[in-house]
Formats: structure tokens, sequence, C-alpha cells
């Protein structure tokens, strides 16, 4: 787990100022991370756009594919990107460069991807970012609607744990 702290005011300000999410690495596998935060999101109210150049023309949870951020015709506030780390800094230059055009506001790297400089040059672009974090566990968490078995825990985690007998 990485050191990285945002308050939950600052996570919570950006979920709420966020009406629609590009998520870049989109995947239509059923069983992907992604597509499970997508479908998720769509749930919780955000209009979620997928981008994955693999996927182009497809739809995913009813929303047309599109191959990079450019291509993605209406606004969006958000860059949720699902993408290794080495794949980051591209994904973050193209967005600063549409910032404007297509109304860019937050750069959000998924649990696990972590790309400093790139955080670095989105935060010039007046970008704010988040990094190490997934949208759809941070919205359950400040929902209280973490739960396992029915129990609001406040534990995040992937691996239940463990019966002692």
């Amino acid at each position: 787990m990485s050191d990285l702290v945002y308050p939950d005011a600052f996570i919570r300000r950006v979920l709420d100022q966020t009406s629609t999410i590009a998520m870049v690495g989109a995947s239509a596998n059923w069983v992907r991370p992604s597509n499970f935060a997508m479908k998720y999101l769509q749930q919780k109210g955000y209009r979620v756009v997928p981008v994955n150049p693999g996927n182009v023309g497809n739809e995913i949870h009813g929303e047309t594919c599109y191959a990079g951020l450019v291509d993605v015709p209406a606004p969006f506030e958000m860059v949720d990107i699902f993408r290794r780390p080495e794949d980051v800094s591209g994904i973050v230059d193209e967005a600063i460069s549409l910032k404007d055009e297509k109304g860019i506001r937050v750069i959000w790297m998924q649990i696990g991807v972590i790309d400093e400089d790139a955080a670095a040059r989105a935060e010039a672009a007046d970008l704010k970012v988040i990094m190490d974090r997934c949208p759809k566990i941070e919205f359950g968490r400040l929902n209280h609607e973490l739960s396992w078995c029915g129990i609001n825990s406040g534990v995040i985690s992937s691996k239940r744990p463990r019966f002692v007998r």
C-alpha cells in the first residue's frame, strides 16, 4: 500500500463535482475490475465513457467505446486510468492537452498505479490528481457502503479475513 494520503473532504469534493468519467482501459470482460467499477459507478449516477483502442465502436454497459480521450465526443471531468504505470505518462499528456476542450479537471489513477512525474505535470496544468485509489472503493467508503456479509466493516481489502477455529 502506498503512503499517498488524500483527505476525505478532497476525495468527496472530487466525486461530488464529477458527473462524467472517461475510463481509460475499460474492459468488456465482466471479470475485469474495470468492468465492475464501470458498472458500479454507472449505478451510482455517473456517466462512464469507456476508452480502449481494442474495443472501439463496441458498447460496454450501454456506452460506446472510443480509441482515445480525443475521440470522446462529450465533455468529461475525470480521467480514470485503469492501465499499467508505464502507460500513464502518455494518457496524462493527452488529458492535459484536452483539458480545456473536454472540461477535464481530475486525473485518477487506480490502485497500484502511481506516476509521480505525470502527476506533477497534471498538477502544474491545474488538474487535481489522485493516485493508487479506486473511485468505486472511495465512493463506497465515503457513503458507508463497504460491507462484507452485510456488515459494514470499514475495512478496505480484497482478501477475506481468515476463519479462526
